[in-house]
């Protein structure tokens, strides 16, 4: 469901609380600068009547007493320059007027903007990460950039000329009233027409611009998903497919804006058209009102002014409504994201010690109402111990760690989760997060040094700390061995490296947080099983105060823990020691077991027998 216009433009309101009064004194100038412009015309209606023509001076008592004493009309036609110093004044005045507005606006609408970004990025950061799931990056990006520079546009031009156009209009209206009333009639009649086509086309301009901005949403999520992913591309000659899809949808996203560019081509051809007849009907009508006598030469002369100067403010105001409408669309798709509900601690939330044992009671999880992944699961995992879960996929390894992490929040129906006897719905999300390491199969590493992303949390700076646990992540040789070490810069998403050395490196980010509770999630599956022994041994070493909890599907990398858990199907299917594991001659484990024993000594014996060949 759509957001209404109210909804939409009451949230930017909530943005603007703090910035307002830097409106109020854009809008005040602009009043200003407008005024002392629409002055200007009255010292040319003076000259051609008064000075230079001999029709009585319409101008307030006091200046007419001191034309009079200074010599009156004749003073003023041998000596034009007091009228071309007013004249200059009044457009030095509303130069001056117009730079500050102009200051003001700048201010407050980046001022806006800056605080709507800064919402919309703490905002998204404290998002359930179920939300991110859901949405693709690419659409948020746009939605966080264009959407954004949309409303930034709006604020900065359209809001202030909005107002400008309100003053323009009401001020040609006071002074041509004020000249001739059946003119001003004839052109105010044709304000009404001008609101109506205008109303019409605005909801035509925002259905388009809707349609082009989601297309345009759903290009830049393909091309980030396709500039992330380059590796992959080029690695399976998909350029040429990946370049067809792309021009596909650059073709559904271009006839989007070539449609609304038809749109808006009727929309200013009909103003146009509209906007020409009027002025061509005062001219003429007003040309018979001189001729006649009805006004004089230099109000004809002003009025046409006047008259030039109402149109493009009518005009104007039609060009605001169609860019409101897409302000209006840009508006709703982050409201979108405004709307969405953060991630919320309840009320009583707790800090408590996290060293205890962590149990889980009859839990049962499912994504989005699909066929659930966890079926009524029940287990404990002692402290300071090392758990390992081995399961195929789609077993529900990652969504028990996920669940534990709060990733995703255990509904109060689906059974509990308990650490040291707390429920972890009752621990502060941060605080839980801070006291859980996690390595993920696929570690994401930021665009910056490696010392950098091993140090990502703690900021601790010290590069002997950080060598150690990269040498307990087995990385630190691997490290020294590039030209730049430590400074090393990783790239976008950690592409300069490995996907063993990303591993690694994110083992050693994750170690630096000395977190009681320690989660390898399939973390060393890129690495051979020489340097997962490696790295295991050491583990053992720096993570004996801590509860390690290690998924894999590789035996060789849980034989060692003290309880192995096996996962089938989202249920509990075996527990206990590598050993009574192995006793079970029907069971999943001892299957694994004898499938990846025999594959490891086939591999050994491929080795050999290159060597062998070589040695001939």
């Amino acid at each position: 469901m759509q957001p209404s216009n109210k909804g939409r433009f009451k949230m930017l309101y909530s943005f603007i609380k703090g910035f307002r009064w830097l409106y109020v004194l854009a809008i005040l100038f602009t009043m200003l600068a407008i005024i002392f412009n629409y002055l200007m015309p009255q010292i040319i209606k003076v000259l051609i009547d008064s000075v230079i023509g001999t029709e009585e001076f319409k101008l307030p008592k006091l200046i007419i007493n001191y034309i009079n004493v200074h010599g009156g009309r004749e003073m003023l036609r041998s000596n034009l320059l007091p009228c071309s110093l007013l004249a200059l004044v009044f457009a030095i005045l509303s130069g001056v007027f117009t730079y500050y507005f102009r200051v003001f606006i700048a201010k407050a609408s980046e001022g806006t903007i800056r605080k709507l970004r800064n919402h919309l990025f703490d905002h998204i950061q404290k998002l359930p990460y179920s939300w991110h799931v859901k949405n693709q990056t690419g659409d948020i990006i746009q939605r966080c950039t264009s959407d954004v520079e949309v409303v930034r546009n709006f604020l900065l031009l359209q809001f202030i000329e909005m107002v400008r156009t309100v003053f323009l209009i009401a001020f040609s209206l006071i002074f041509m009233f004020m000249m001739n009333v059946k003119l001003s009639v004839i052109a105010l009649a044709f304000i009404p027409l001008v609101i109506a086509y205008s109303a019409i086309f605005y909801k035509k301009i925002a259905d388009k611009f809707k349609y082009a901005d989601e297309a345009e949403g759903a290009l830049s999520a393909m091309v980030q998903e396709n500039l992330t992913g380059v590796r992959v591309v080029r690695a399976f000659g998909r350029q040429a497919h990946e370049i067809d899809s792309f021009d596909v949808k650059n073709d559904y996203f271009a006839n989007y804006w070539i449609k609304l560019g038809f749109l808006l081509s009727k929309y200013w051809g009909i103003g146009d058209l509209v906007s020409g007849l009027q002025v061509m009907l005062i001219i003429v009508l007003g040309s018979i009102e001189a001729a006649n006598g009805v006004i004089t030469l230099g109000e004809f002369f002003v009025f046409i002014f006047y008259n030039s100067m109402l149109v493009w403010p009518v005009r104007n105001f039609g060009r605001i409504l169609s860019e409101m409408s897409k302000t209006s669309v840009s508006l709703s798709r982050i409201k979108e994201i405004v709307a969405e509900e953060e991630e919320q601690d309840c009320e009583d939330s707790i800090t408590p010690e996290m060293s205890g044992d962590i149990e889980y009671k009859n839990v049962t999880f499912d994504y989005e109402g699909v066929k659930p992944v966890l079926k009524d699961i029940s287990f404990k995992i002692k402290a300071g111990t090392t758990f390992g879960i081995l399961g195929g996929t789609g077993s529900g390894k990652s969504t028990i760690m996920y669940l534990l992490d709060r990733l995703y929040d255990l509904p109060d129906s689906c059974g509990s989760i308990e650490i040291g006897g707390m429920d972890i719905r009752k621990i502060k999300r941060n605080y839980l997060r801070s006291n859980i390491g996690f390595v993920l199969q696929e570690p994401f590493l930021f665009s910056k040094t490696i010392q950098q992303n091993i140090d990502a949390f703690d900021h601790t700076g010290d590069i002997e700390l950080i060598r150690h646990y990269a040498g307990v992540a087995a990385v630190d040789d691997a490290i020294m061995g590039f030209s730049k070490g430590y400074d090393t810069i990783v790239g976008e998403r950690g592409v300069t490296l490995s996907g063993g050395q990303k591993q690694r490196v994110a083992i050693a980010r994750m170690l630096m947080q000395k977190s009681p509770i320690m989660i390898f999630d399939d973390s060393l599956s890129a690495v051979d099983s020489e340097t997962d022994s490696k790295i295991r041994a050491a583990l053992k070493d720096n993570t004996a105060q801590s509860t390690v909890i290690l998924v894999s599907h590789r035996i060789t990398t849980l034989m060692h823990a003290d309880v192995i858990m096996v996962l089938d199907d989202g249920q509990v299917a075996e527990m206990g020691t590598h050993y009574e594991l192995l006793t079970n001659e029907n069971g999943i484990y001892k299957r694994i077991y004898d499938i990846q024993s025999s594959l490891e000594t086939e591999l050994i014996y491929d080795q050999q027998a290159v060597t062998i060949g070589g040695d001939k």
